[in-house]
């Protein structure tokens, strides 16, 4: 094995005869004077339970980018493969999230950071420290001027919220594919380690497609709108707990409400299943040009209303899903118009 260090200080080992490698802290592409490849460790073996064992060495802290105005994005697709309540969509989410992000709204794919089960790099299995990682690398360094994406497709849920912040009693929690034994990550620590760093002049967009959603990023307003368009911004909190960001403004689509199911669909796409959320929010950003925060929350809940008639007939019964708009701030969604 060679030894070969990044200029980031990752330390890499890699095979006689390989000449490149790339980074998994940085992504640089490192020249190796004598080599040609990049070695990859094996991917995770399922531990017997269906679920991915962690990597044994600890993982290196990611790199904090500090380029001016940036686009950067962190995406997460868990099918949870081997159990009995696996996701079909979630992959397939990344897949379209990442086409859309990279080639409609400029985002380099150097920028972009995903995790699913099917990256061989063990770094990228979105285990719970994984995940934690990836969160931190998202917001580290950012400016005002930057672009920030979080996107999830996989399980989410309730647990009982014992610190009083919570109208409904309970806390939204994301799943990671280890949660049977390392546990859930909770809405109150995404968005310490996301939310609350954002300095001024620095935004984050999260598109979050899963059940139990609709306070994923547990922001302090959530925009409710009736089918008319009418709306108003409520207050979501009971504690006095800081839940804003440091200057900037984080920005949430969530698939449904806190006590609502996620769907997935094969209406949108022929390529297989899709969430609901996912394809309904690509296709009406691609549809519609200038187009405002509320005309988008009605065009996503309008295209999933419709792809359920498409699937169930004209007489199916509305959908319980309704996706939801949250913010860290009030602004008017008639007239703001969606930028990322």
């Amino acid at each position: 094995m060679a030894r070969v260090r990044c200029t980031c200080g990752v330390l890499l080992s890699l095979p006689q005869g390989v000449s490149t490698a790339r980074c998994p802290r940085c992504y640089a592409t490192i020249v190796c004077p004598s080599n040609n490849g990049y070695y990859l460790p094996a991917a995770n073996q399922y531990n017997g339970y269906g679920y991915y064992q962690q990597p044994p060495q600890p993982l290196p802290q990611l790199s904090t980018v500090s380029v001016h105005g940036r686009k950067r994005a962190v995406l997460i697709g868990i099918s949870y493969q081997g159990h009995q309540n696996s996701v079909k969509g979630s992959v397939n989410d990344v897949r379209l999230m990442t086409y859309f992000l990279v080639n409609r709204l400029g985002f380099p794919n150097q920028s972009l950071l995903v995790l699913t089960e099917e990256e061989r790099n063990p770094y990228l299995v979105p285990t719970k420290h994984n995940i934690r990682m990836a969160l931190r690398w998202l917001v580290e360094g950012s400016q005002s001027g930057d672009s920030l994406v979080f996107f999830y497709s996989g399980h989410g849920s309730q647990v009982p919220d014992f610190d009083g912040e919570e109208v409904d009693g309970f806390d939204e929690s994301l799943c990671p594919v280890d949660y049977h034994t390392e546990g859930k990550i909770l809405d109150d620590e995404i968005n310490a380690t996301i939310v609350r760093p954002l300095p001024y002049g620095a935004k984050l967009h999260a598109i979050i497609d899963t059940c139990r959603s609709g306070t994923f990023l547990d922001l302090p307003l959530v925009c409710k709108m009736n089918k008319q368009g009418n709306y108003v911004w409520e207050y979501h909190q009971i504690s006095t707990a800081y839940k804003g960001t440091s200057g900037g403004t984080a920005i949430c689509f969530s698939a449904c409400d806190d006590n609502e199911t996620a769907l997935d669909t094969t209406a949108f796409t022929s390529d297989g299943v899709t969430g609901a959320l996912t394809s309904s929010f690509i296709k009406a950003v691609e549809s519609e040009r200038s187009l405002t925060y509320g005309r988008l929350l009605h065009s996503i809940r309008t295209n999933i209303y419709e792809a359920q008639k498409r699937q169930h007939g004209p007489n199916a019964p509305h959908t319980s899903q309704v996706p939801q708009l949250s913010s860290t701030e009030v602004f008017d969604v008639n007239s703001k118009l969606f930028t990322i």
